[in-house]
């Protein structure tokens, strides 16, 4: 009886504890959960690694990225497109394009297509504070189909940066007809050339002075000036559509193709690009190396150090009082710079031109209204001087008619002849 109650304690054993039952179960459950893990991380791991090997497969057979077709395309460099790149993930695909425009960049610059040898001046136009302006042709061949153009060689101590900004800023006025139009360009070594389009008879102010006596006898003098300030101001609208003030706007910085209906503004140097600027306050005025061109400047600039468009519409009130004067020197009973400054911010003007048509007399005066806020903007002088042309056409001088009826025969003739061709060319 002894017997069979021992061996029912030892197959009965001992109850178990609670606490012990939790614990096996928690840690049950933690195996399981982190079997479940590891699991879902293989098979991730698999299909990254099955897609790694998808895009490996895919660029080394050749598929370019989509982003440096098109910039390929564009630049159209032989050299460049015969070599290919290595492989890349698509991750390393925007470095490498901006990477590839830099480099692209400095090879076109390195490799300029002409040298100051090249040249041969021929005539000079005017000599500025930062260059000298040339009439010239290339001593062989032509630059991109023009014999004779015009050539700015920078003066010594112009810095590359500076050049570069003047070049950046007339590439984003190209093609318009009132602005001289940059052909091409080295700043790879000094001295650094730009050359522009071909004018025949150098800057407006040299025009004016050399041919006063003749133009003062002409009766329609202020016809002539009229459309001369109506294509200036055109010039300038397209400069204020761009987000670009001249900062130079001046007589001496127009050029004459054919006056009065060819005249083109130009000399960009000290021009600035908004759209690439943080403030519009200028700060040329507090670096003392950096010369402005005082006369030409509106009071805000002196009293604020504020320069904007209307600043430019300013200068432009001054460039109509230098056509009116044959190119006089603005102030000129005023000497020193410090007098000159001086006189503008106390709020003295110009006298009033002789002969000057009171139309013209009106712009001037709105263009040098002070606060600048009153001051009229560039679309809306166009719009005046467009109202004086108009009503200056219709008085048309008797001893003029046949010339006239000329010049609408010829204007009728290649209107035909313009129509013709392109009834040839459109597509049956």
């Amino acid at each position: 009886m002894a017997a069979n109650d021992t061996r029912g304690t030892v197959c009965s054993g001992r109850p178990l504890d609670p606490l012990a039952c939790i614990l096996i179960g928690a840690l049950s459950l933690t195996v399981l959960v982190f079997t479940l893990l590891g699991a879902v991380c293989l098979k991730k791991y698999c299909s990254l690694v099955q897609t790694i090997r998808e895009l490996r497969g895919k660029l080394f057979v050749g598929i370019a990225p989509r982003l440096e077709a098109p910039i390929m395309h564009a630049r159209a460099v032989p050299a460049v497109e015969e070599c290919e790149p290595p492989p890349q993930t698509p991750l390393q695909q925007s470095s490498t394009v901006r990477s590839s425009s830099r480099k692209l960049w400095k090879g076109l610059q390195q490799a300029p297509r002409f040298t100051k040898s090249d040249l041969n001046l021929l005539q000079l136009i005017k000599a500025g504070k930062e260059g000298v302006f040339y009439q010239a042709r290339m001593t062989r061949g032509t630059c991109k189909g023009h014999s004779m153009f015009t050539c700015k060689i920078s003066k010594e101590g112009v810095r590359p940066k500076h050049v570069d900004t003047e070049i950046a800023i007339m590439r984003k006025l190209m093609h318009h007809k009132n602005i001289l139009q940059l052909l091409d360009w080295n700043t790879t070594e000094e001295p650094f050339i730009l050359i522009m389009e071909y004018v025949s008879c150098g800057t407006l102010r040299t025009f004016l002075q050399t041919n006063r006596v003749q133009l003062s006898a002409d009766p329609e003098l202020q016809s002539l000036l009229t459309i001369t300030s109506y294509h200036i101001a055109l010039a300038m609208q397209h400069l204020r559509s761009k987000m670009i003030v001249h900062c130079d706007l001046a007589l001496r910085n127009i050029m004459v193709n054919k006056f009065p209906w060819e005249v083109k503004v130009a000399e960009f140097g000290l021009a600035r690009d908004l759209t690439r600027m943080t403030s519009r306050r200028s700060s040329r005025w507090r670096n003392p190396r950096q010369r402005v061109p005082l006369r030409w400047y509106p009071p805000e600039y002196f009293k604020n150090n504020y320069y904007s468009f209307k600043g430019d519409v300013w200068a432009f009130g001054i460039v109509l009082w230098e056509m009116q004067t044959f190119g006089l020197l603005p102030y000129p009973n005023l000497e020193t710079s410090e007098t000159v400054v001086y006189h503008i911010c106390i709020g003295h003007k110009n006298t009033n031109p002789e002969g000057c048509r009171p139309e013209i007399l009106h712009i001037m005066q709105d263009c040098w209204l002070d606060p600048y806020t009153l001051r009229p903007s560039f679309k809306d002088i166009v719009c005046m001087l467009e109202n004086i042309i108009e009503n200056d056409a219709d008085y048309v001088d008797v001893e003029s008619s046949q010339l006239l009826v000329k010049d609408e025969a010829e204007y009728h003739e290649a209107k035909c002849l313009r129509a013709a061709s392109v009834t040839l060319e459109d597509p049956i």
